[in-house]
């Protein structure tokens, strides 16, 4: 039985898009591949508003975080944290062999500009890394703040995980002067995970040439070969890509502002829906995601029995992700969901918790 999934991703998948993966297939190497390489990443460069490279990579998300640090490091990592991924960041980024530091707020707060500056006016770091949105606990940092502060640090590479927002609110990497901007396509983008993307700035391409020991896959100096030739230094997940070039043409028609004004109107329902029902904003107030709401479980719901309820209906529901699992749990609020989506979960929801509470 398929599960309606309400969970931060893989997200639920809407029918047209696995249409669009059924278009017939074609050789990465062949003039049809580039012609589609060239429109979705034309169209990526108009959703981020860039001039910059934007890159198209099989794999996750952790893929590019890991090759990021491989190829834009060569003194020590600032690794900032406030969750699960972005805490994980840091154990990549030492497991990789390079010299780092982890940052880390409590789980439910944001990583501040403040932070970041005292970090970096020790002088001792060359890059740093930091999770715009934290999946694990529903936390938006405060993105354009800390852009300010790095531009008091030209030398220090600045490398941002937006795989949780990026498309569902507005996103400006030469504005924010990212030198890498990164998303999974299983999140905000409604597709199905395996594919990649990220735009990456002229100077950290250039850095990247002198980096020694980036190794092959997620080599930044192969991605811009290969993207002059509208490819992928590796065989591309041609299916995905297809299904990114309709999401894309979804995106536009739609309308950008429509798309973030939709978000919006998600996550402030779903946090009035959560606080009606008697439970808690895990997030700080004023840093609190707009395609999650981490709700804070009150002590009185059985969220594993919630779960197996939600699933028995057909729904995948969350009861929280690590350290906080059952101490709270997450909705997905994002991709192609509406308000018609959201009151649905929250119906099944109102029927089943009088049976799981105390």
């Amino acid at each position: 039985m398929h599960k309606k999934l309400y969970i931060p991703g893989p997200v639920e998948i809407a029918p047209d898009v696995y249409e669009a993966m059924c278009a017939p297939m074609i050789g990465h190497r062949m003039p049809e591949y580039a012609e589609l390489h060239r429109r979705v990443t034309q169209h990526l460069k108009c959703l981020l508003n860039t001039k910059d490279p934007v890159f198209l990579s099989t794999s996750s998300a952790f893929g590019v975080m890991e090759g990021a640090v491989r190829n834009l490091v060569q003194k020590r990592c600032a690794n900032f944290a406030n969750g699960a991924f972005s805490a994980k960041w840091h154990d990549v980024t030492r497991r990789c062999g390079i010299e780092a530091d982890l940052f880390a707020a409590e789980w439910g707060e944001p990583v501040t500009a403040d932070m970041v500056d005292q970090a970096l006016a020790t002088g001792r770091y060359d890059a740093m890394t930091l999770v715009h949105n934290e999946t694990s606990t529903g936390v938006m940092s405060p993105l354009s703040e800390i852009a300010a502060v790095m531009r008091r640090y030209p030398d220090v590479t600045f490398i941002v995980d937006t795989v949780s927002s990026m498309s569902a609110v507005p996103l400006d990497p030469q504005e924010l002067g990212t030198d890498v901007c990164l998303a999974g396509v299983q999140k905000a983008f409604g597709l199905p995970p395996g594919l990649a993307v990220f735009a990456v700035a002229r100077r950290a391409l250039e850095k990247a040439k002198n980096t020694p020991n980036r190794g092959y896959y997620f080599d930044f100096e192969e991605f811009e070969k290969n993207d002059a030739k509208d490819n992928t230094p590796s065989t591309p997940c041609i299916s995905l890509i297809y299904a990114l070039a309709h999401q894309l043409e979804k995106m536009f028609a739609e309308g950008l502002e429509n798309r973030y004004a939709r978000h919006r109107q998600m996550a402030d329902a779903v946090r009035g829906w959560v606080q009606q029902q008697g439970f808690g904003l895990f997030a700080a107030e004023g840093a609190r995601s707009l395609t999650l709401t981490c709700a804070r479980n009150d002590e009185r719901t059985d969220l594993e029995a919630l779960k197996r309820l939600a699933a028995e209906r057909g729904y995948a529901i969350d009861n929280g992700y690590g350290k906080i699992k059952n101490q709270t749990f997450r909705i997905a609020h994002m991709a192609d969901f509406t308000m018609a989506d959201m009151e649905e979960l929250f119906g099944l929801l109102e029927e089943l918790l009088p049976r799981v509470r105390k």
